[in-house]
């Protein structure tokens, strides 16, 4: 087409505001290997481009086609996806669009779905790791002592029923990939430490090397604190909790990325030197760098995941946990594995798993903890927490008013002021006693307590506005000193949340500290007192600290991984899209105690029946 097209049509979109700079750009640069500049590949280049920025990993041209993009009020100027047949012919003929295993900017697979180049290979390379991973057993275990190891590690639940931990941690040792995933309180940390000594007792040399990873830096931490709790419980010789490895890395420490790149000095070519790479919280690694860490495994080396693959998406495109568990599907164990399991943990499973087969072998190495031991399964925050995962809102609304149920609550607000008289009185008890104590470990873990979790950065019902607002009325009730204005904001009590990681400090995105002076001292000094892993706290300067932000309020994003006794979810007075079931549910499941859902009814219901869809075909890779 002539160049004036192309020009009038980017002309339109620019300014609309859809696409970010970079997605433009990317059009151009895509529209300019045809021989004449294309107006129906630029259009597909930018979407394409502005889905992967919006965390999906291809888009779906089939959905896009024939829909109205922009319209404008004279209704001159509008821009409508072409129909898919003429769409799909046009991007076909451009050299800048091949198909699957071509390589070309552009890949568009026989499902109409369109993709960056790089992010079909991380699709590609990882589903081929897996599906790799998940064919076949492994046969170099000693079986003898395994049935002994395992009933000791794994005893009979005291209920009769099936020990899903004991399943799952068979499978870690059957297959060279395995996934556990279960929600808060059904005992994925303590499964890990007993699947590592039922390894090392039945499979792995005791010089095994065991790595463990996790996303984020917080999250490494409380892995590396749970597994030194765990243990103590195990039943087991001493030697083996001794070679039981107390570092977690983070996935990218672990890799070794290169500076200025995105690539990493573990790779194909230079694989991690392994036995067992365990990775926690897996719910939160995004497409791209599950797909480089696979890619740095020897194939003999055994990958566990963990996470719970009803919680949010990682932040970056792919929703890569859920994908491979297949969302809310309990596919099941093929006949032979069933039978192999129930020889091991002498339970009759065929009742309570659906016998299925797969070419793949992927549905054999996917255990779903199914018994909380925080939580009762049918009242309070498990029984909130289930009808919320099924997208049941009339059911979650109910468990909210039940006037019977003390650990949940539902507060409707229906304005900005509302909500300011509504949480003074909330905050103030909320924060009242860790700003009375002068010991930071007492202040610390008091602090710890209670944590209101935004669902919005930004507006008055953003994380932004509420800390802000909960300064003000801490201010105004006494309990804080006037609040110094500038970006270095030090007061006593300030609580704040490490944004970036410092490897020299030994603090990460995610930790949270309490500003305070020190108490053996007269000076009045500010230091920021964080928790250490032996239980007690570790002090920095004001000056020292890496970037951060004030933290009475937090996004659920950020809450990930954290836990609290008490928790308020605030939700907004309207809806907006990323007000989801895996936002509710992750919010509420934050909770050890008690858990209250601010927002309008009506916007709590629509939240719950909306889910989260990340366009992939990794979906499609591993289980059609």
């Amino acid at each position: 087409m002539p160049k004036g097209k192309l020009q009038n049509i980017e002309s339109i979109l620019k300014p609309a505001g859809i696409f970010a700079d970079i997605d433009i750009h990317f059009a151009r640069f895509i529209a300019r290997f045809s021989v004449q500049e294309e107006p129906h590949v630029f259009l597909a280049a930018a979407l394409a481009s502005h889905a992967t920025g919006s965390g999906d990993i291809c888009l779906d041209l089939a959905a896009a086609a024939g829909t109205l993009l922009i319209e404008r009020q004279d209704g001159a100027l509008a821009v409508v996806c072409p129909p898919l047949a003429d769409w799909r012919k046009k991007l076909m003929s451009s050299p800048a669009v091949g198909k699957p295993g071509e390589t070309c900017p552009l890949i568009l697979d026989a499902r109409h779905r369109l993709y960056l180049y790089r992010y079909w290979e991380y699709e590609n390379k990882l589903s081929e790791a897996i599906r790799r991973g998940a064919k076949g057993e492994v046969q170099d275990f000693n079986s003898r002592k395994l049935s002994k190891a395992l009933k000791k590690l794994f005893p009979p639940t005291s209920t009769g029923g099936i020990n899903w931990q004991a399943v799952a941690a068979l499978i870690a040792l059957f297959k060279r990939f395995s996934v556990i995933t279960g929600g808060p309180g059904s005992g994925k940390t303590f499964t890990i430490a007993g699947i590592l000594a039922l390894l090392l007792e039945c499979a792995l040399k005791e010089n095994a090397h065991i790595l463990l990873a996790a996303p984020t830096g917080k999250a490494a931490a409380r892995l590396a604190e749970s597994i030194h709790e765990a243990k103590q419980y195990l039943d087991c010789r001493a030697s083996i909790k001794n070679v039981i490895p107390n570092e977690v890395q983070t996935i990218h420490r672990l890799l070794k990325p290169i500076t200025g790149t995105p690539y990493f000095r573990q790779n194909s070519d230079n694989p991690l030197a392994a036995d067992l790479v365990v990775v926690d919280e897996a719910s939160m690694v995004d497409l791209a760098l599950m797909s480089k860490l696979v890619q740095a495994l020897a194939p003999e080396t055994r990958l566990v995941l963990i996470g719970d693959k009803d919680q949010l998406a990682s932040v970056e495109a792919g929703s890569v946990l859920g994908d491979i568990c297949d969302r809310q599907i309990i596919h099941g164990f093929s006949k032979s594995f069933l039978a192999k399991i129930e020889q091991f943990t002498q339970a009759k499973l065929d009742d309570t798993v659906q016998n299925s087969a797969m070419a793949s072998g992927l549905q054999d190495c996917i255990t779903v903890l199914q018994e909380n031991y925080r939580f009762k399964p049918q009242s309070g925050i498990g029984g909130l927490s289930r009808s919320v995962n099924r997208g049941d809102s009339e059911t979650a609304l109910s468990f909210l008013n039940d006037p019977a149920e003390k650990s949940i609550a539902h507060h409707d607000f229906r304005s900005g002021a509302n909500l300011v008289h509504d949480l003074s009185h909330t905050i103030i008890e909320g924060y009242r006693k860790y700003l009375t104590l002068h010991d930071p470990v007492l202040a610390m873990s008091e602090f710890m307590r209670f944590k209101i979790l935004c669902a919005l950065k930004v507006g008055p019902f953003g994380v932004n506005s509420i800390n802000v607002l909960a300064e003000q009325i801490l201010s105004q009730e006494g309990l804080l000193p006037r609040i110094p204005q500038g970006r270095h904001r030090w007061y006593r009590g300030r609580p704040v949340l490490i944004t970036q990681n410092d490897y020299n400090l030994g603090l990460f995105n995610g930790d949270i500290g309490i500003t305070l002076p020190d108490p053996n001292s007269a000076d009045d000094e500010l230091f920021v007192y964080f928790p250490d892993a032996s239980g007690g706290v570790k002090r920095f300067s004001t000056h020292r600290l890496c970037e951060h932000e004030t933290v009475y309020a937090m996004t659920v994003h950020k809450s990930q991984g954290s836990e609290f006794d008490h928790v308020i979810v605030l939700l907004a007075e309207k809806d907006y899209p990323l007000l989801t079931r895996e936002l509710v549910y992750t919010g509420l499941t934050r909770a050890r105690k008690t858990v209250s859902i601010w927002g309008p009814e009506s916007v709590l219901k629509t939240a719950i029946t909306r889910k989260i869809e990340r366009t992939s075909g990794l979906r499609d890779a591993l289980w059609a």
